[in-house]
């Protein structure tokens, strides 16, 4: 009988073709335990199965809901989030307010809200430290889920959190919810979804500069169509 000895750890990926891409299922055994066979030390093999997150674009997303039953968990913080979001979608923020006290937090944050607050209207947060116990509590491992947030960034960030957490079925949406079309989702809120994101200063900003922009060219249309006009008003604002 040969001998059994030296059992190591080994790994192995293996892949699968989805109806929107290539999907990687990563294969690892670990090694625990042990005994004895014959006298041959032995360790125990378990298979942990490892899947990755699968990005897809905002038409796909549609399908993942309508088809494959996933649900829609909105990451993003408070403000967005009652701006615009996904009509029946759960709300679990990666980052929350941030309302410490201690002297470093308070500089920090009124330095955030005199710039990035007062400009981008974008709150002072701190990771979420129940992000993924929150989604843990509302949904198995085994859950279908679709991680949106305005730009993509914070639903990849979360995305690899819950599948370090062994989370199965992950989706987000590249680019986030900016690069979505008007009326691609049912939405609740004040706004568009892929305008969720935009507040502050620079808003009004570009409000201005849309009203300049008009003036602007019906002053030139004006001049260019009724050039007699134009001129006896530019000579009453010279006498004036």
């Amino acid at each position: 009988m040969a001998a059994l000895a030296g059992i190591g750890s080994c790994c192995s990926t293996l892949s699968s073709t989805s109806n929107f891409r290539t999907s990687w299922l990563k294969l690892e055994t670990r090694t625990r335990g042990g005994g004895t066979i014959l006298g041959t030390s032995y360790r125990r093999r378990t298979l942990a199965i490892r899947a990755e997150v699968n990005f897809v674009t905002a038409e796909e997303a549609k399908e993942l809901i309508a088809v494959d039953g996933y649900t829609v968990v909105d990451v993003r913080d408070k403000s967005q989030f009652e701006r615009a979001h996904i009509k029946s979608c759960h709300h679990v923020p990666l980052f929350i307010a941030n309302e410490d006290n201690d002297p470093g937090t308070i500089i920090k944050r009124t330095l955030h809200n005199n710039f990035s607050g007062l400009f981008y209207g974008l709150p002072f947060t701190k990771p979420n430290p129940e992000f993924v116990q929150s989604v843990k509590s509302q949904f198995s491992p085994q859950s279908k889920l679709l991680l949106v947030c305005q730009e993509g960034l914070r639903s990849t960030a979360a995305a690899n959190k819950l599948e370090q957490a062994g989370f199965e079925n992950i989706a987000c949406i590249t680019s986030g919810l900016q690069s979505v079309k008007p009326g691609a989702f049912d939405s609740v809120g004040s706004t568009e979804l892929q305008n969720a994101g935009k507040a502050g200063l620079v808003t009004v900003q570009g409000t201005i500069s849309a009203v300049l922009g008009t003036v602007l060219i019906c002053a030139y249309l004006f001049i260019t169509f009724f050039p007699d006009q134009a001129e006896k008003i530019l000579q009453i604002f010279q006498t004036t």
